[in-house]
């Protein structure tokens, strides 16, 4: 099992905090082929061929992740060693409540040996393995003021923020300079942790 890298903050993010990583540079960034994906507010998560488990493998037990387990088992079979799937659980609500999801886990990554899949072939695999992925709010060159016009279009009653990432595959060593995120200030509504609170579950889309 394998942790799944940090994702450095923006440098124009708000939401960064006293211990979070920001990028020194966007040059990583600047490409033809920019993707940029809705930050959901949930648990990272990661689905491998014998399981699953939060953003630490050795994660303690917390009832929002039963339904999430029980996802994945229906997954891992169809994996390889040394393939993982990325995404957001998202049975609990946090700070951002939802009640539309397509799913209670959203995909956003596709790692093989290392490897960070290229988009389009991650959203091939999400599809063969009947996953959902988190929406996509921009795809396309990078221009300047992109991020800082895309932050103005987010709604802040019901967006996290978002996550910006070059199109083509990557080494997962490169994630401090191929991906970074922008949060929203005044993201955590809360002082206490939503692990401590009443369990709420988010709402799935009617069918």
């Amino acid at each position: 099992m394998k942790k799944y890298g940090r994702t450095f903050h923006l440098p124009m993010s708000p939401g960064a905090g006293s211990d979070d990583k920001v990028m020194s540079s966007i040059e990583g960034l600047q490409v033809e082929d920019l993707v940029v994906t809705e930050k959901m507010d949930g648990e990272n998560t990661t689905i491998h061929a014998n399981g699953s488990h939060a953003r630490s493998p050795d994660s303690r037990y917390h009832p929002s992740r039963d339904w999430l387990k029980a996802f994945a088992a229906n997954i891992s079979p169809y994996l390889s060693e040394g393939e993982r799937i990325i995404g957001e659980n998202l049975y609990a609500r946090h700070s951002v409540a939802y009640d539309a999801l397509p799913s209670y886990f959203l995909g956003f990554s596709w790692i093989v040996g290392g490897e960070v899949q290229a988009w389009d072939r991650t959203l091939e695999r999400f599809a063969q393995l009947d996953i959902s992925p988190v929406p996509t709010i921009y795809r396309g060159p990078y221009r300047m003021r992109l991020f800082e016009d895309l932050a103005q279009s987010l709604d802040p009653s019901r967006q996290e923020g978002f996550v910006a990432r070059t199109g083509d595959s990557f080494a997962e060593t490169e994630m401090p300079t191929r991906m970074g995120k922008y949060v929203r200030e005044g993201h955590v509504q809360s002082d206490l942790h939503w692990m401590k609170s009443e369990l709420v579950p988010n709402k799935l889309r009617r069918n």
